[in-house]
């Protein structure tokens, strides 16, 4: 079958490349796989600081990448000259650092076959309105809007930031294997932080929202519901008493997203650590690594989410994985070289910042699935503790599955009522261990957006809960426990 990427190569302002030519190439010194990654991203960024704008960001990006796997390892370079000429040169000098054990370079007759979209609902999802069609001036509009909204909720603020970022990322995957998959990413999202101050206290508040999305997404989303909830959280802060230190309940809101579970928990499922030592989950498939109420999705077919794709950035359909089932470990998320390696299905979690970047296992849109239990009850049959409403940055051990996370929103509980916020408060725990305690799942799910960063690379991800109840969990805080509830 004669390979005829033209309108592919089209679509990315591109030269016919001879891409066979280059894949044997690739392959001439050994390996089982050649893989070719094309790519044109366009952006906009407009940013605005002190009701002025401060900087407006555009560009386009254009390259490939070329990955080369052998023996479960991988050589990977790319280029901005996208030429036959210099695709050769870079095939045969990744090529003289492959040290394959057998040689098995590819033929020309391979049987090409396009990637096929195994879900209707991401293979049918059409963006409506390009956010590139917005002009500079409208998207100005926008974050003035957003700014206008904080600057009511909160008069004289210290400062106020607000961002709107879209990005249209096209990309072309094609590996000696035969595999041809295209796609186009558009990812719209608004930012705004807010910073006040009072009696000589400082706090900040961030809120960020958008997704896999054209211009649509403000019909839903306003500027204004954005720049008003960051500016509302600085006035919660600000009015907050010290936190708790102890040991208690945490009841963890849907509204908080889900920071935990993608932390604590996705990181160590993610196979190129799962599979490598690295990993507390290592070896535990089939067995319970977490409450009967615990079911983990990574899904990466959800329509106009920001973790969401037709295909990943290896060309392997987006897929929606159970990992973890009524508290038991089903699966891993897998890439390429890990499904060769551990003998393992690619799981469409292959994912590259750019064509700069080599692919690597990553969380898509990683959600605990909603329970049974009302979130009113849960409150209200949790005598004393700390309600966390909104949750910010945390590092965890992956290999030991310990955890630290910022509670950024929280409330003391008594007597199953919301009482003062509090301030200051941070989670410390164990991924499976806290997994396996949480006794109360709510029928409801919240899910915030955010960036992943992993081995220097960014990721756009979506992660979700339900409001959970975690009956005993250390709290970070500046008062003793024994101290704060005898007042």
């Amino acid at each position: 079958m004669k390979l005829d990427l033209s309108e592919e190569f089209a679509r990315l302002g591109l030269p016919t490349l001879n891409v066979e030519t280059i894949l044997e190439a690739a392959l001439s010194h050994g390996g089982v796989l050649a893989e070719l990654f094309f790519e044109k991203t366009s952006s906009t960024r407009v940013i605005y600081e002190s009701q002025r704008v401060d900087r407006v960001i555009t560009g386009t990006d254009r390259g490939a990448g070329l990955r080369i796997v052998f023996d479960g390892k991988s050589v990977y370079g790319y280029t901005t000259d996208l030429s036959d000429k210099a695709l050769l040169d870079l095939a045969a000098t990744l090529a003289g650092g492959v040290t394959a054990k057998a040689k098995t370079s590819k033929p020309r007759d391979l049987e090409w076959r396009r990637g096929v979209q195994q879900n209707s609902d991401i293979g049918a999802y059409q963006i409506k309105r390009a956010p590139g069609q917005m002009s500079i001036g409208d998207k100005v509009e926008l974050v003035k809007r957003a700014d206008h909204a904080a600057r009511t909720r909160l008069p004289n603020p210290r400062q106020v930031s607000s961002v709107v970022v879209d990005t249209e990322r096209n990309i072309l995957v094609v590996n000696s294997d035969g595999l041809i998959s295209p796609d186009t990413k558009t990812y719209l999202q608004m930012m705004v932080q807010v910073v006040g101050e009072k009696e000589g206290r400082v706090e900040t508040a961030y809120e960020s929202d958008g997704g896999f999305v054209g211009l649509e997404f403000f019909d839903q989303v306003t500027p204004e519901s954005i720049g008003d909830e960051a500016a509302r959280r600085v006035t919660v802060l600000l009015d907050a008493k010290p936190a708790p230190a102890g040991t208690m309940p945490v009841v963890i809101s849907s509204e908080a997203g889900g920071t935990m579970i993608h932390e604590a928990v996705g990181h160590g499922l993610e196979a190129d650590l799962a599979c490598n030592g690295l990993s507390v989950y290592q070896g535990k498939l089939g067995k319970p690594v977490a409450s009967p109420l615990i079911t983990v999705l990574d899904d990466g077919t959800i329509p106009e989410k920001r973790g969401s794709y037709r295909f990943d950035d290896e060309g392997t359909p987006a897929a929606r994985n159970v990992l973890i089932e009524n508290g038991v470990l089903k699966s891993y998320m897998v890439d390429r070289v890990s499904a060769m390696k551990f003998d393992l299905m690619a799981t469409g979690n292959g994912r590259r910042e750019s064509f700069r970047h080599k692919p690597i296992v990553r969380m898509t849109n990683t959600y605990i699935a909603p329970g049974k239990d009302d979130p009113k009850t849960i409150l209200k049959e949790t005598k004393w503790g700390i309600f966390v409403r909104s949750m910010g940055g945390g590092q965890v051990n992956t290999v030991t599955g310990d955890f630290v996370f910022a509670v950024t929103e929280g409330y003391l509980i008594r007597d199953g009522k919301l009482e003062n916020p509090i301030r200051g408060a941070t989670l410390v725990g164990n991924g499976p261990k806290v997994l396996s305690t949480v006794d109360r799942v709510g029928n409801d799910l919240g899910f915030s957006t955010g960036t992943c960063g992993k081995d220097g690379q960014g990721a756009p991800v979506t992660d979700a809960q339900p409001t959970l109840r975690i009956p005993e969990l250390t709290v970070g805080g500046e008062v003793p426990i024994a101290e704060y509830w005898a007042s």
